[in-house]
């Protein structure tokens, strides 16, 4: 990031000193400033903004949209049961819906917007004083975005974490409480879980407002694209939430194979396509960053699903598709906060680790345990997560080809001192308070709405299918 902006500034220096040679432009020229603008105006960040870097983000919030439809709902969808198909894609699609809603009018706001390390105000809400004039920072000096850019891609964050959880407790819950759920866990958990974790004041101005950023982000935990804002978070939740709602009617007693091994398959495929919007994206630029964290999304996939069907086959003698396609989730999970932090070699071996533990965890501690974690979204998001998040404090040392990190409080920004072991400490903080804060809020909100409205539906209900009950049609009529 260092050296892009070093070669950006190298390239325009020598543009304006050919222009500067001509008399023409010597006059205009001599006004321009030497080096980077501190805290430039909306009219200098309109001159900081490029058509490349805007078209990727666009591009990459499309891919993040892609994620969730098609590809969760039909990567859950092909899991259940034919009976309860119908009501996990409309659950998906719905919450894709309502969360883009709700993230315009209060939860950009409280995500980035500044208040406290824990919270953002309500300044932005329903998108108050957002234009196409208004720009947001990337992590370049002097680099920025169009904030309606910045709006949709985080917005579709939003929209896929809440979806994330309803694959603990497919087949078993109500419609509406579900969705009421979903709302008051983006406010109370979500946002300002984001604020703390991405929410700063932006390279050129941080230096002169140090304390203006997210709790999390003021510890120095690393999190490049969501290992803890999403999918411990999610995770978490939807191990508490398939814990008070109980376990499905007949689990363990009577067969329960997934209908579509195929739909899942798609389903996966397109979330891997997705994944680069969600990890390259996060870059917020299109430089050599966002190219390693597309590669690194890459390979640590690979290796998750290669390595999950080859401990198939050493334990059952027999790879499975689901196997496979399970792997290269929890790979796509694993490398979500160390994506553009770690080399493509050691984002292998974080693929290969977060395999073997996610099957670890799926296989054995599920069944020890006994809790009805429908399609393993623990296992996998939560665990894998946690993996990811401890592991990005050793794959992001300089040591091992990683990234290390930037002191934004120097303008310009420089390369920080790097510590793996202080900062492997700091990333299994920021996973505790993210348990702590998703699984405790998570469990108050389950216990209300079951006390209240109702979480699941009656037992011939449930035995007859969600899709028919809940909805009044099938996803397939023959």
């Amino acid at each position: 990031m260092k050296l892009a902006t070093k070669l950006a500034g190298m390239t325009g220096a020598a543009g304006l000193a050919a222009f500067a040679a001509m008399p023409a432009w010597a006059q205009d020229t001599a006004a321009a400033p030497a080096g980077p603008i501190k805290a430039p105006t909306a009219e200098q960040m309109a001159g900081m903004s490029n058509k490349g870097d805007t078209t990727w983000m666009l591009i990459s919030a499309a891919l993040v949209l892609l994620m969730s439809i098609p590809a969760l709902a039909l990567f859950y969808g092909g899991l259940v049961r034919t009976k309860n198909m119908l009501s996990v894609l409309m659950q998906v699609f719905t919450i894709v819906s309502v969360a883009a809603l709700v993230w315009v009018c209060w939860g950009y706001s409280i995500a980035f917007t500044g208040g406290s390390p824990y919270f953002g105000g309500l300044s932005k809400a329903f998108l108050a004083g957002v234009t196409p004039a208004t720009y947001a920072a990337t992590f370049s000096n002097n680099v920025y975005i169009p904030e309606y850019a910045f709006v949709v891609f985080q917005m579709t964050f939003a929209c896929i974490t809440p979806a994330l959880i309803v694959g603990a407790f497919a087949e078993r819950i109500k419609f509406t409480p579900l969705i009421l759920f979903v709302v008051a866990w983006l406010t109370i958990v979500y946002f300002p879980m984001a604020h703390m974790v991405w929410y700063w004041a932006g390279p050129d101005f941080l230096s002169d407002n140090t304390a203006d950023a997210g709790l999390l982000y003021g510890w120095g935990a690393l999190d490049f694209a969501g290992g803890t804002v999403v999918h411990i978070n999610a995770g978490i939740a939807g191990l508490v939430g398939c814990l008070i709602i109980g376990k499905r009617r007949g689990y363990k007693s009577e067969p329960m194979p997934p209908h579509s091994l195929t739909m899942t398959m798609i389903g996966a495929s397109l979330l891997w396509v997705g994944w680069f919007g969600f990890n390259a994206g996060s870059n917020l630029e299109a430089n050599g960053l966002a190219a390693l964290a597309f590669i690194n999304t890459f390979v640590a996939t690979a290796a998750a699903a290669v390595a999950w069907a080859v401990i198939e086959q050493i334990v059952h003698k027999k790879p499975s598709l689901l196997g496979a396609v399970s792997g290269a989730v929890a790979g796509l999970v694993a490398i979500t906060p160390a994506a553009g932090f770690a080399a493509p070699m050691t984002s292998i071996i974080l693929g290969l680790v977060a395999s073997a533990v996610c099957f670890f965890f799926v296989t054995t501690v599920k069944n020890k345990l006994g809790y009805d974690d429908t399609l393993d979204v623990f296992g996998v998001h939560c665990v894998g997560g946690i993996v990811g998040a401890i592991g990005t404090g050793i794959v992001a040392a300089p040591s091992l080809g990683g990234q290390g990190w930037v002191d934004y409080t120097v303008f310009p920004a420089v390369a920080g001192t790097y510590d793996m072991g202080g900062q492997v400490l700091t990333q299994i903080k920021a996973v505790l308070l993210t348990l702590v804060l998703s699984g405790g809020v998570s469990a108050i909100l389950f216990s209300i709405l079951k006390a209240t409205t109702g979480l699941r539906p009656s037992d011939e209900v449930e035995a007859e299918g969600l899709d028919i009950n809940e909805h009044g049609e099938r996803a397939y009529n023959y």
